[in-house]
């Protein structure tokens, strides 16, 4: 599992995680994975592009999960 640590910010967006964490090559991609239902936040499928993902929230898409901190 991965961490991601929020560094000072309230919360990031789903979209952008995941392209910072390299789990997918672009922005679109990011917005058609999530689109498509392929991504769960903390165990449920999530849809809404810029979740706002806050401390202790767990993503988890194609056998990788990252944990927010």
């Amino acid at each position: 599992m991965q961490t991601f640590e929020l560094e000072g910010h309230d919360f990031i967006e789903l979209n952008k995680l995941l392209k910072i964490m390299q789990l997918v090559g672009s922005g679109g991609e990011a917005k058609q994975c999530i689109d498509e239902g392929l991504v769960q936040v903390n165990g449920q499928v999530e849809t809404q592009r810029r979740k706002k993902l806050r401390k202790g929230d767990k993503v988890s898409f194609q056998g990788e999960e990252v944990q927010v901190s």
